[in-house]
């Protein structure tokens, strides 16, 4: 996107189209003005035009943009924080509504994805969260019995059937969660701004907003051409937040993200290499991911930043991290390669905010954007139409807080992630 083939990488190259769209102009009403073309923008967009509501959504640059067009594909279930956790930091009554909300996420996306035939990749036969070493077996044994006690279908895998499931005997063993999948991320953006526009929404693309007025009970949200009058506006940028809104993005840290596609593996390769498809990563600081597209390409990816030194860094340790994990792969040749930029709060988990009377937002999804943001969205939709009440939401209302020091720890995990390839690389 943008002239940049490292925004977007394989996702662009093999996305269905996005719908035609333009520039916003002129003057508008709604009754709802949304800024952010990503999974919250569009669900929300989406949920309040199969109500009758007027939408507008405004994005910046192209659908899918952010971080919604250039993550790894994961459909996750829950959050980073440990189930039995969350409790203890949102209280009883938000961390339950949570882990409900986000434990049934994944299945909100495949449901989507299903009623209004989105063509994404969608594939939803689990992940594997794959053990390095003891510490990370016994870290995985406590999300297996946490989720477990709750009626999840996940299953701590041993190192022998972790083995067979990824294709490496690297992992002390895994743990096979049943309600999640892969998805192409892009493809699944486009297809939502798609369903929301034959639901009613309109859709503006390459209008940035610029700025936001309160005139009585309503708000004007003005851009370079042109101004949406409307009773409501939802903030869904997340990461890629800036003006007028600059306190949601000082409350996050940016976090690096890079992925590496190859070129199709052949059928015996894809026979040995995640023989069933399952989206997988590891439990490293430093993670690793792995999964395929279904042409068969195994798209590799880790925290960095592919720029100035990363690029070569980053690459060279791919190389070597892939031959390492499946040996039978050789020299294999990377077809795309890009990155992007995660949102990380102080605790790994999202925030709501209600910016100003009637401009609210979730935001901070700390690399779990698609099942979150996808559900978030509706929760928005249901929120401005009276379907619940601020009280029944999942999580409490918070003011943004800026994270101290965020350029200097922002310099510091793309170094840092420099530093633990190049290391890894020389192995």
């Amino acid at each position: 996107m943008l002239n940049d083939p490292r925004s977007h990488g394989l996702w662009e190259m093999t996305a269905p189209p996005a719908p035609e769209t333009v520039a916003f102009s002129g003057k508008a009403e709604a009754d709802v003005v949304i800024v952010g073309g990503g999974y919250t923008g569009f669900s929300t967009a989406l949920h309040l035009a199969e109500r009758g509501t007027r939408v507008i959504l405004l994005e910046g640059a192209e659908i899918g943009y952010g971080g919604s067009g250039r993550n790894v594909g994961l459909v996750n279930a829950g959050m980073w924080v440990m189930p039995d956790e969350l409790p203890g930091v949102l209280g009883d009554l938000h961390g339950s509504r949570l882990l409900e909300l986000l434990g049934n996420a994944p299945r909100a996306v495949f449901d989507l994805v299903a009623k209004h035939a989105i063509d994404c990749e969608i594939n939803p036969v689990g992940t594997l969260h794959c053990a390095v070493g003891q510490s990370g077996l016994d870290e995985l044994k406590q999300r297996a019995e946490q989720w477990a006690r709750r009626g999840a279908p996940v299953r701590l895998l041993d190192a022998a059937e972790t083995a067979v499931k990824v294709g490496t005997d690297a992992y002390a063993g895994s743990l096979l969660d049943m309600r999640a999948g892969t998805i192409q991320p892009l493809a699944y953006a486009r297809g939502l701004a798609r369903a929301a526009i034959a639901a009613g929404a309109q859709v503006f693309t390459a209008s940035p907003v610029t700025g936001a007025e309160r005139n009585g009970k309503r708000w004007t949200v003005n851009t370079a051409r042109g101004s949406v009058t409307a009773n409501w506006v939802v903030v869904a940028t997340n990461a890629y937040t800036v003006a007028p809104w600059n306190e949601v993005r000082a409350e996050l840290v940016h976090l690096p993200y890079f992925n590496f596609a190859t070129v199709p593996l052949s059928p015996e390769l894809q026979a040995k290499i995640l023989p069933e498809k399952q989206g997988a990563w590891d439990t490293k600081e430093v993670l690793t991911s792995f999964r395929f597209d279904k042409r068969g390409r195994l798209v590799f990816g880790s925290v960095g930043a592919l720029r100035g030194t990363g690029t070569g860094i980053h690459k060279a340790w791919a190389r070597r991290a892939l031959k390492k994990l499946f040996p039978a792969i050789g020299d294999v040749a990377f077809e795309a390669e890009w990155y992007g930029k995660i949102g990380m709060t102080t605790d790994n988990l999202p925030r709501f905010h209600r910016l100003a009377e009637n401009v609210i937002g979730f935001s901070g999804y700390n690399g779990r954007g698609i099942a979150p943001g996808t559900v978030f969205g509706r929760t928005l939709a249901e929120l401005i139409s009276g379907a619940i009440a601020e009280k029944d939401l999942p999580l409490p209302v918070t003011d943004p807080e800026a994270q101290s020091f965020r350029s200097a720890r922002e310099g510091y995990y793309e170094l840092g992630a420099q530093i633990a390839h190049f290391a890894g690389a020389r192995l």
